[in-house]
């Protein structure tokens, strides 16, 4: 075999050689692209799965402060049931037992769809916090119950309750003339207006004193005692009577 013969097959073999090195390059690349590929997806599944404990330990002390509140909040709702149950009147004492809370699945799922930053409320947005609510039924409570200050109506009120008794007294006198003259004139139902006129002229002289009753307790937090009580009918008594004699004279 000449020199001649043995040219193609080394040219051939040089070219199997050259393309085992570009197959051998091609391959060692692609295997660095796939290890740097899955080193990147390790450590974004590293940070992912950090991030999801953390908030994992975050919704662990978000729901340990929940059942806290939500024990807080049942305790102090069942005081002020009792509270207010043993509160005067016939109709607070029909109340009854402490009513079942709301199941959870009556609540809105608006208030589970996000974890509430450190130092808010566990409340649903837009709402108020239970805290406050309960607060404010409290105040409402002891307002109701035990009026703040001693009781006592202040003494510059006392000249004031004969003036409110004559002014109810004389506003109710009006309503009872005016149906007694109305009574008068109609064909149909007259001698019941007229019975109506005259029993509202009964009342006329006392129509001051729950008047007066209700604006001392909302606005003094005080009780109409029997000296208020007497000074608001003397009141009511003098223009009731008043009215009466002008309205006999005139008929």
């Amino acid at each position: 075999m000449t020199t001649r013969d043995r040219q193609p097959l080394g040219r051939d073999y040089q070219l199997m050689v050259s393309a085992l090195a570009d197959v051998t390059r091609r391959r060692d690349a692609e295997v660095a692209e796939a290890e740097q590929a899955y080193q990147d997806s390790a450590t974004r599944a590293a940070g992912e799965l950090a991030r999801a404990e953390s908030d994992a330990l975050a919704a662990d002390r978000w729901a340990g402060a929940a059942a806290a509140q939500v024990l807080d909040v049942d305790r102090e709702a069942g005081r002020l049931w009792e509270q207010l149950r043993r509160a005067g009147g016939l109709r607070i004492r029909a109340l009854g037992e402490l009513p079942e809370p709301a199941p959870v699945e009556a609540m809105p799922r608006i208030a589970l769809q996000r974890r509430p930053e450190p130092g808010e409320d566990v409340i649903a947005p837009g709402r108020q916090s239970p805290r406050v609510l309960l607060s404010r039924a409290a105040d409402r409570i002891d307002v109701t119950i035990r009026p703040a200050g001693n009781g006592v109506l202040p003494r510059w009120v006392l000249p004031l309750l004969p003036l409110a008794g004559g002014l109810a007294a004389a506003l109710t006198g009006l309503i009872a003339a005016g149906l007694v003259t109305f009574g008068d004139e109609v064909v149909w139902g007259g001698p019941v207006i007229r019975g109506l006129g005259w029993l509202t002229f009964l009342v006329a002289p006392s129509a001051g004193v729950p008047l007066a009753a209700y604006t001392a307790h909302s606005r003094l937090h005080a009780r109409l005692d029997i000296g208020g009580i007497g000074l608001t009918l003397l009141g009511g008594m003098v223009a009731a009577t008043a009215l009466s004699l002008s309205f006999a004279t005139t008929r």
